[in-house]
């Protein structure tokens, strides 16, 4: 930290109140998995889904936090990293205010998804894997990303021209390849529900 005078304020508000109050506990939910294996669109299927039980929750979603937070990123492994570093502390201060954060995000390299599951250092990050491989990406490419890749156009694209390295013990590994949105979405579900996060 390059501020020397900065001290950590305690608020009188607690995360403890703040869950009490919403009845749940707060997590950080990080979905990570290649371009096009729905890790953005899973995300905001559970948030729709919990929200209708009640529960408070937002999405970071890594499109579009690179049009605010980290906008002077570019896709270097230095800059992934930077991108997911500041991420992290976000959902660092969304836990403290009692939220369910979903952070969708290709993250595709194990240090830096092990660097940010150490920010979070009491079972509060769960590491959900979208589970879909290249060809099942490649066909969907709803963004036509594959696409310019295979052309050339667009450099350093995770599953073509970069590696994307597969969670070795994530909490849940979810087949978005094959399966239902709505299966997966379950599964997710049924994960907070065990982890006693949300009530059944």
């Amino acid at each position: 930290m390059k501020t020397q005078n900065a001290v950590w304020h305690h608020a009188t508000v607690t995360r403890e109140l703040r869950e009490k109050q919403n009845s749940h506990k707060s997590v950080v939910l990080w979905f990570t998995g290649l371009p096009g294996s729905g890790k953005s669109t899973l995300a905001h299927a559970v948030e729709e889904k919990l929200h209708e039980k009640m529960c408070r929750t937002f999405v970071l979603d890594g499109d579009n936090v690179r049009h605010g937070l980290c906008g002077d990123l570019g896709f270097s492994e230095e800059d992934r990293k930077e991108n997911l570093r500041r991420v992290g502390e976000v959902g660092k201060l969304m836990l403290e205010s009692g939220v369910i954060t979903l952070s969708a995000f290709v993250s595709p390299f194990k240090k830096d998804r092990e660097f940010v599951r150490c920010l979070f250092p009491h079972s509060e990050f769960f590491e959900i894997y979208c589970a879909a491989d290249v060809a099942a990406c490649e066909e969907r490419d709803v963004k036509g990303h594959y696409k310019m890749a295979r052309e050339g156009k667009i450099k350093n694209f995770t599953g073509i021209s970069a590696p994307y390295e597969k969670p070795v013990n994530p909490e849940i590994a979810v087949d978005t390849g094959s399966q239902s949105l709505e299966a997966c979405v379950d599964e997710v579900i049924e994960l907070l529900e065990a982890r006693g996060i949300i009530m059944n």
